[in-house]
């Protein structure tokens, strides 16, 4: 019998992210038969608009799922703005009733804010991940490119929703098939979990020093509260003195400045993306004082927090 896949769809949802978990069912079938069915659903059955702005017509609205079949929420920005308690409801039923239940993308605060998610790991996009281990401190978060915990499926969204795939692909149908496809889609390789979602340090800022990668690697792991800047020398074996050389050579930037600007880009992450108070999302990115956080964040960005808040 061919497997059921069940993309639920909520407003201002990743197109890429559920184009990319389509479109290997679609080729596995092309190659090995009716593998696969998948349908799309909506919270109440109408069509669903995009964060692009394209619209995909639903299937159904939320009704019952079969035994063993597996539903992926698919969300984007603001993902909570979604959640009812009828969705709750829906879920918790389907998980009663043996239906795995995933998420693409941002889709992992609906599983978590429904309690879904207790005692499983799971992933979610980078940009996302620390709003979320702000709201959800209790839950296993990892930055792998998707997570497979029994039955709880998790992707960090983008094309990591084809390695997802290609991965449950490979596990049911073998990973001859799953080559297959990915040579289809002009992949070089299938990346593993364990990829990294962002680009490497020394790719993200044309670096190739490696202490100067892992001192930025220690600022990117050590926002609250922040680590000094003896601390972040000593943690690559070098002076003071030494470490603000490297930073001006290859930067042209004082770690102080440089680990500022990491601290702040946090917080408009987390302004933009829960409802933590300003002086909550101070807090979590190291600052003394809220006011002190205002200031920097309008030195940085030319408008105070909440300004910046309301215009997301």
């Amino acid at each position: 019998m061919p497997q059921d896949f069940h993309f639920l769809l909520l407003p201002g949802f990743s197109a890429i992210g559920f184009i990319s978990a389509v479109e290997p069912l679609r080729v596995a079938n092309r190659f090995r038969g009716e593998l696969y069915r998948w349908h799309v659903v909506s919270t109440d059955g109408g069509p669903v608009l995009a964060s692009n702005g394209m619209s995909v017509n639903a299937d159904t609205a939320l009704a019952p799922l079969k035994q063993g079949a597996t539903l992926l929420i698919v969300a984007g920005f603001e993902p909570l703005g979604a959640f009812t308690p009828a969705l709750q409801h829906w879920l918790r039923r389907l998980d009663s009733e043996g239906v795995t239940l995933g998420a693409i993308d941002t889709g992992s605060f609906i599983l978590a804010q429904a309690g879904l998610l207790e005692g499983h790991r799971l992933t979610l996009h980078w940009e996302a991940l620390g709003a979320f281990k702000e709201r959800y401190p209790q839950l296993d978060a990892t930055q792998e490119l998707f997570e497979i915990d029994r039955r709880r499926i998790t992707s960090a969204g983008g094309t990591a929703s084809i390695d997802l795939m290609l991965d449950l692909i490979a596990q049911a149908h073998g990973s001859e098939l799953a080559i297959q496809i990915s040579e289809q889609f002009v992949v070089g390789r299938i990346r593993p979990r364990k990829d990294h979602q962002r680009m490497q340090i020394a790719s993200r800022y044309g670096i190739s020093n490696k202490k100067l990668v892992q001192v930025i690697g220690e600022m990117e792991q050590h926002t609250e509260p922040p680590l000094s800047t003896l601390a972040l020398a000593e943690s690559i074996s070098v002076t003071r003195r030494q470490l603000e050389r490297l930073f001006k050579l290859y930067l042209n930037d004082t770690p102080s400045a440089f680990y500022l600007r990491l601290r702040l880009e946090k917080g408009r992450q987390l302004l933009r993306q829960t409802d933590l108070s300003v002086l909550e999302v101070s807090i979590a990115c190291g600052f003394e004082s809220a006011s002190y956080f205002t200031r920097s964040y309008r030195a940085r960005f030319t408008r105070c927090p909440r300004e910046d808040r309301l215009l997301s």
